[in-house]
């Protein structure tokens, strides 16, 4: 059995009770929603057989260590998914990341932006629907992480692997987070990233917990309130590092670090009902070490 490691265990001092932060000019002020993100149990984990099967073989690295869910699992050349069709957008993308997937001559100049004909047009984004929204076409496979092909790379342009991101996110504070999950693959012998939206619930001014959220264009494309990405370190020991990251879906400083958006993988499990790494044994004593409270 290979064990764990959760890297909330090895970041004492950093200011996990700040992890999920919004916020105002320099000052981070608590995220409203970190009630949800804290304290949270392990629960049971999946068969993820079935939807494996369905997976076609060289793709099967990403699936290493079990699938999150198994809802409307699709593959691509670069990714493999789970689509959620209330949404519009998938509820997670997992990517096997290497140096050598890394490097090539892809480029993303050459992709454009798509429609998912795989979905049922009831249940698909447009172009149309981000147009003059406020919010970016944010990937949630990075293109960039797949310059080894240009279908590769084309495939990360299908809408089905876009969330409305806010503009300021996804151009920093986001993107800062993409390229680091690129330099892990220096130091370890793979790096395997999973990325969702979140829609977390939060305390009105009647102090009743509301789970609400914007929608865009003619097919009501959820905007997140959060995004979370679970990166997964095989070291060449064999032991796995698990460090899960939530930011909010509003303009974040890039002068934060980004240790300061770590919180525990339960609380992930929890707000968006996936399980991760279902194919190993978690153990708990390590991963509940520390909450997001510090203690």
């Amino acid at each position: 059995m290979q064990r764990v490691v959760s890297v909330v265990s090895l970041t004492v001092g950093v200011g996990l009770g700040a992890a999920v932060v919004r916020l105002y000019g320099d000052s981070p002020a608590p995220d409203t929603h970190r009630g949800l993100l804290s304290r949270v149990p392990l629960v049971p984990v999946p068969n993820v057989q079935a939807a494996a099967s369905e997976l076609v073989p060289h793709r099967m690295a990403a699936m290493k260590y079990g699938l999150p869910s198994l809802a409307n699992v699709k593959s691509r050349e670069s990714y493999v998914t789970s689509y959620d069709p209330r949404n519009r957008t998938a509820a997670w993308v997992i990517e096997h990341l290497t140096p050598d997937g890394l490097a090539g001559s892809a480029d993303r100049k050459c992709c454009e932006f798509k429609e998912d004909d795989s979905v049922h047009a009831y249940h698909r984004a447009s172009n149309t629907d981000y147009k003059g929204s406020g919010f970016d076409r944010g990937h949630l496979a990075a293109a960039a992480n797949h310059k080894w092909s240009q279908k590769a790379m084309d495939d990360t342009f299908y809408l089905s692997n876009v969330s409305p991101q806010n503009p300021h996110l996804n151009q920093n504070a986001w993107n800062g987070l993409e390229k680091y999950c690129r330099a892990l693959t220096k130091f370890n012998k793979n790096v395997f990233v999973c990325t969702g939206p979140l829609y977390l619930p939060k305390e009105e001014s009647d102090g009743k917990m509301y789970v609400k959220y914007q929608v865009i264009g003619k097919n009501h494309v959820a905007v997140p309130t959060h995004f979370f990405k679970v990166v997964i370190l095989e070291k060449a020991s064999g032991e796995v590092e698990l460090r899960p990251y939530v930011m909010p879906n509003a303009p974040v400083d890039e002068k934060v670090p980004l240790e300061r958006f770590l919180v525990p993988i339960e609380s992930i499990e929890r707000a968006s009902g996936l399980l991760f790494v279902p194919n190993i044994m978690k153990r708990t004593s390590t991963l509940k070490s520390i909450t997001l409270g510090g203690k």
